[in-house]
């Protein structure tokens, strides 16, 4: 059964020509739907960034070092890890859209729960208990969007799985530059976060109802009633699964990659580099504009390379790009943030496709690869506190070249698997 209700292989085997308005009818249908998973995966990002703007406002309001800044953001990846798992039988339940929702009104009272305990001066617990409903809602949102992203990928036959991802990452950096001017204008944070939330709502309501009517993978059978090119005669746990494990494994490194310069980079120009506090999140723009950049420009670049080697670039990329926010001079150190963004551009949606290859196994996988994925977020924020507590912020970040120059160890995984249309 599909996540809606309709019987999967024989829905999806239908041809376009005998569906309402042809083949144009069903392209017009998928084109609806990426725009419509397009606006939900900005709202995610715009969401997410919109805290991360005033991190350092936190940090200061609340009085805190590295390590307990560290520790703080840590609830979110906690929030995160507890949703993933059970994400995918979400969808199975509910279908893309209603998990979606349920991410969203799960995510956006934990923000203002958040931002109304910051403001009140409560503590820091009440302040993680926001941030852990953050992180279980987004955990489950972030899932179900992109599955949504590999249906529509595949009824587009398209590699367009990093446009989705482009736009989480333009969401981030319109939430940069807005952070950036409300910081400037001394906007307080409650009344930054309330705006933004009900602008997030919106959007996503308006983004969901265009999503694909019963465009759930079936759980055991490949489209057409053909087997699974992955699975056996009896479908086993995506969790044995040594070629989803290491995608997994890179994606981990992926969004460590990513999610350092989220937390930390403004705060590194801050403390590091001795910028303004604005000029900090303009860094931290800047970061994300790029990788944005890099998403635009990803499906092209992965359907002329493909994935091992276009990865392979950007992971080194990414060292680069570290090295030079780490051990360069303020001027440098933005241009190791474009280079830095460039490189942290497409490794994780490239594993959410390749999690994907198989559509009969697309739920499970997507869950688990995120799930481990997710790991970063948690390991991340005190790692790099406590580190920062220690070497200073700015110097921690040289961990992620580190596990940037691991990555490239496991890039063989994100290979398309035999007879699917990866």
């Amino acid at each position: 059964m599909t996540m809606d209700g309709a019987t999967g292989p024989e829905k999806r085997s239908t041809p376009p020509d005998d569906r309402p308005g042809g083949v144009d009818g069903a392209l017009a249908t998928a084109v609806r739907a990426r725009n419509g998973d397009l606006a939900v995966f900005g709202v995610n990002g715009f969401m997410f960034a919109t805290w991360m703007s005033r991190v350092p406002d936190v940090k200061h309001l609340l009085g805190l070092s590295p390590g307990r800044l560290g520790f703080l953001l840590l609830a979110v990846s906690a929030g995160a890890l507890c949703g993933l798992p059970v994400a995918g039988r979400l969808l199975q339940r509910f279908g893309s859209v209603r998990t979606v929702r349920l991410g969203l009104v799960t995510a956006v009272p934990g923000m203002l729960l958040a931002a109304l305990a910051v403001t009140l001066a409560a503590p820091v617990p009440v302040v993680m208990a926001g941030l852990f409903l953050v992180g279980l809602g987004n955990g489950v949102w972030d899932v179900a969007q992109n599955l949504e992203g590999s249906v529509i990928e595949r009824a587009l036959r398209r590699a367009i799985m990093p446009w989705f991802h482009a736009a989480f990452s333009a969401g981030t950096v319109l939430a940069a530059l807005v952070g950036a001017i409300l910081v400037r204008l001394e906007v307080p944070l409650l009344a930054h976060v309330g705006a933004m939330a009900v602008l997030c709502v919106a959007a996503v309501l308006w983004g969901t109802r265009r999503f694909l009517p019963g465009a759930a993978p079936a759980p055991t059978a490949a489209p057409h009633g053909t087997a699974s090119p992955a699975a056996g005669p009896r479908a086993r746990s995506a969790w044995t699964e040594p070629r989803t494990l290491l995608v997994g494994v890179m994606v981990l490194a992926a969004a460590f990659t990513e999610g350092t310069a989220n937390d930390w980079l403004a705060v590194a120009f801050l403390d590091g580099h001795h910028v303004e506090k604005a000029l900090s999140v303009v860094a931290l723009a800047v970061f994300l504009a790029f990788m944005t950049i890099g998403r635009v420009l990803g499906p092209r670049v992965l359907d002329r390379y493909g994935r091992q080697p276009v990865l392979l670039v950007l992971f080194a990329s990414a060292i680069v790009g570290c090295l030079l926010v780490v051990l360069g001079t303020a001027p440098v150190a933005f241009a190791g943030a474009a280079l830095w963004g460039i490189g942290a551009s497409l490794g994780f949606p490239v594993g959410m496709s390749a999690a994907a290859d198989d559509p009969a196994r697309a739920a499970a996988r997507l869950s688990v690869v995120s799930t481990i994925g997710y790991t970063a977020f948690l390991a991340g924020p005190p790692l790099l506190g406590f580190l920062g507590d220690r070497v200073g912020v700015l110097h921690a970040l040289l961990v992620v070249g580190l596990v940037s120059a691991l990555a490239m160890l496991v890039l063989p995984a994100t290979r398309p698997l035999p007879g699917t249309d990866g």
